[in-house]
């Protein structure tokens, strides 16, 4: 690589970064998803804005060729993402809210996933099929396109708004963090049958059975390894280098699923689900700093460059966007808010979950970009579940701060938890 080649790898990097960073501290101070503003750093310097210049043209016309360090940023930004939320999903739900998470995902998730497999058959059309997608890997896409719910944007919401405390924070967090997981499961299914004509219904087979395998793995056995592994006292790599060894874990995962043919991305998932151990402040130190890193550098450049893929010229159908939006999410609102009024909630306290669960954010991004990265949708489809993760995120966001500043209760148990609080605080300002 030539001093040319890497000053400009330098400048695009800079580039993306420094313009993401930039244009999420501004949504944050409008009250918006940090996430929104990282996406569109990517879509103003793409094809739409700064890319008709002949220089950035030129400049990210090379970077986006296939094996550029760009793509590999890209790639190393979503496993990162995807490694962080897996370390989330360690967050427990107390015993009084088991019942309504109970209700929440059997009826608010479950109604708007069957339904989408149910009638995703008439629904989809050849313009939402990428180069390798079929009838089947089209059909889930689209079913967990309707049913996914954001864990980090809307801990990032809650977090933001002071509510992380509260009985509602911990309900859509506890759905949230069990909804995701099955829903990852079904999005590694669809990228195994993914392009599978060629295949011999045994190999099909043999593929599902050891994504799925992984999975059920990932999940049981793997972490009680990992965390006996974690402690043991001949382990000098974990007690010398803790960020090391936490890193090196990620890429062991990796690697055993590029091996076995499994996405990365979900063994970044399970590797961050597995290597949280609760009695060793080590290893959460580690991924702090893991996060910190990630969080400055390159998650911010994954949805830059999330936002660099969005033709916003030809890749866009706004009668495909309408449609999905309106449909996806008056689906999700009843859905959940049926679950909700079956779990003892009522008027107000359901319009709240609802809108608050079809928030979408990174994971709907992460859907969309895992989805088109292996060819199962098209521009335009991508383009159609990016927009709508960005906007069910605003609205939630938005929704949520308006009747906290009407001062009305989210649920009224939490008025419990709100007042004794609140009262601490005049008392600590007086």
């Amino acid at each position: 690589m030539s001093n040319a080649q890497l000053t400009a790898i330098v400048l695009v990097l800079l580039l993306l970064v420094g313009l993401a960073q930039l244009l999420g501290y501004l949504f944050l101070k409008l009250r918006q998803p940090k996430v929104v503003g990282e996406i569109l750093a990517g879509v103003v310097v793409g094809p739409a804005l700064l890319g008709r210049l002949p220089f950035m043209a030129h400049l990210f016309e090379d970077a986006r060729r296939p094996g550029h360090i760009l793509t590999f940023v890209y790639w190393l930004g979503l496993l990162l993402l995807m490694f962080l939320s897996g370390t989330e999903m360690q967050q427990l739900f107390g015993r009084g809210e088991r019942r309504a998470v109970s209700w929440l995902i059997v009826v608010g998730t479950g109604t708007p996933f069957v339904l989408g497999l149910a009638f995703g058959p008439h629904l989809i059309s050849p313009s939402m099929a990428g180069p390798h997608g079929n009838r089947l890997s089209l059909i889930i896409i689209l079913a967990v396109g309707v049913a996914v719910t954001s864990v980090p944007v809307v801990s990032k919401i809650f977090a933001d708004l002071k509510i992380l405390h509260t009985r509602f924070a911990r309900l859509v967090l506890g759905v949230a963090v069990l909804e995701d997981i099955v829903l990852w499961l079904a999005l590694a299914i669809a990228t195994a049958v993914a392009g599978t004509t060629t295949l011999q219904p045994w190999q099909l087979f043999s593929h599902l059975l050891v994504t799925v395998a992984y999975f059920v793995v990932g999940l049981t056995i793997a972490p009680r390894v990992v965390k006996r592994v974690n402690t043991a006292r001949w382990n000098a790599f974990a007690q010398q280098s803790p960020t090391g060894y936490v890193i090196a874990v990620l890429l062991a995962y990796c690697a055993v699923a590029g091996a076995l043919d499994v996405n990365l991305v979900f063994a970044a998932f399970l590797a961050g689900f597995a290597v949280v151990h609760r009695k060793r402040r080590i290893f959460a130190d580690a991924v702090e700093a893991i996060s910190n890193v990630s969080f400055a550098f390159f998650i911010p450049v994954y949805f830059a460059v999330v936002g660099l893929k969005l033709d916003l010229v030809r890749g866009v159908s706004l009668p495909m966007i309408a449609v999905f939006i309106v449909g996806t999410c008056a689906i999700k609102v009843m859905s959940v808010s049926l679950a909700g009024r079956l779990a003892g909630f009522r008027g107000l306290e359901l319009i709240n979950l609802g809108i608050t669960t079809n928030a979408r954010g990174g994971p709907g991004i992460v859907l969309a970009s895992v989805a088109f990265d292996t060819g199962i949708i098209s521009s335009k489809f991508y383009t159609t579940l990016v927009i709508a993760a960005v906007l069910t995120s605003q609205l939630a966001g938005a929704w949520l701060d308006y009747v906290l500043r009407k001062g009305w209760l989210l649920l009224r148990s939490d008025a419990q938890e709100i007042a004794p609080r609140i009262s601490n605080e005049d008392l600590s300002a007086a």
